[in-house]
């Protein structure tokens, strides 16, 4: 395979420029640093193999956002059987952590909301993702994405018996706990 002249120098560049951004995405998705590392080696060789379909700036972290969103979905699709014993161990992660008060509410309120709604407030609240760059993380429009964060919103502070979405907000940020 042969790369353009300058695509070491760009690669690079995108590396080091969005190296922390894209391993903090899959960290906070995966279940151990060693699926991170898998989830960071895939991407950044997928944009390495197609570093000329990589887009200029800030773009360049939402098109890596979808990559690695959609290598995490093939590890899921792909590692069945290791999704049991990811599941009990972080289970059994979760119950020995300490955490402050209520903050095991709002992760079980977190954690029993449909994956699609999660997905959404995670780009928004860990990430700090706007409407318009989740929705190009998500492959959707802005509008969409604006209304499936306002309805992970709703369903969140419903979870949580808040009556105003602020309130799940401020939870789900740890802001009031």
């Amino acid at each position: 395979m042969t790369h353009p002249p300058g695509a070491r120098d760009r690669f690079e560049a995108i590396y080091n420029a969005h190296y922390p951004a894209i391993h903090q995405y899959a960290a906070r998705r995966t279940d151990s640093p060693e699926d991170t590392a898998d989830v960071m080696s895939e991407t950044f060789l997928t944009a390495w193999r197609r570093i000329a379909d990589v887009p200029d700036g800030d773009a360049a972290r939402l098109w890596l956002y979808g990559v690695a969103r959609r290598v995490m979905a093939n590890q899921r699709r792909g590692h069945s059987r290791r999704a049991g014993l990811a599941e009990r161990l972080k289970d059994e992660s979760s119950a020995t952590r300490p955490g402050p008060d209520g903050l095991d509410r709002v992760r079980e309120a977190f954690g029993d909301l449909p994956v699609r709604d999660r997905e959404v407030l995670a780009l928004a609240f860990w990430e700090g993702l706007t409407g318009p760059e989740i929705g190009k993380v998500l492959g959707c429009t802005a509008t969409a994405a604006r209304i499936r964060l306002h309805r992970a919103r709703r369903r969140l502070a419903k979870a949580l018996g808040l009556t105003e979405e602020g309130q799940a907000i401020a939870e789900l940020r740890g802001e009031s706990l």
